[in-house]
């Protein structure tokens, strides 16, 4: 069974990957995926009026929406775009990486978002708030997936 930290972990490889594919100058994106990935910004809007992660002024019920909410856009991007998505724990990325593996990275997180509302929703059950901390950060702030944009040189 997959944890939270082998998505977590795995996320940031494949992320990791393909950036430094593209800041090297192996992996050039195209028009589609320059505009798949504004698309994904424009989607998952985090709504945080600029406060920082983790956002423990919110209901459990947005905290964890908010991460689930990147699942959704992911699989709608990859559909888009013809990728597919890959599952990360535990698995090293391929190379050359790309714009599959970068959604694949995210994705990973995203869908952890899914199982957590699944286990609050029927079960009643919260996720460590730790870990719920560190997929906010993972995607919300400084140096995470909403700057992602900034990583790119193209």
């Amino acid at each position: 069974m997959e944890t939270f930290a082998g998505r977590l972990d795995g996320g940031w490889e494949w992320w990791s990957a393909a950036i430094e594919e593209a800041q090297e100058g192996r992996w050039m994106r195209d028009a589609v995926e320059r505009q798949v990935m504004k698309d994904i910004g424009a989607a998952t809007d985090p709504l945080h009026g600029g406060r920082m992660a983790p956002f423990t002024e919110d209901s459990w019920h947005v905290r964890i929406g908010r991460i689930a909410n990147w699942a959704g856009v992911l699989r709608l991007a990859a559909r888009a775009g013809g990728w597919v998505l890959q599952p990360v724990a535990g698995r090293r990325p391929p190379h050359p990486a790309g714009m599959a593996e970068l959604l694949s990275g995210i994705y990973a997180v995203g869908e952890q978002g899914e199982i957590w509302m699944k286990q609050f929703l029927l079960k009643g059950e919260l996720p460590p708030g730790d870990e719920i901390a560190k997929a906010e950060g993972f995607l919300t702030g400084p140096g995470s997936i909403e700057d992602l944009e900034l990583f790119f040189y193209d």
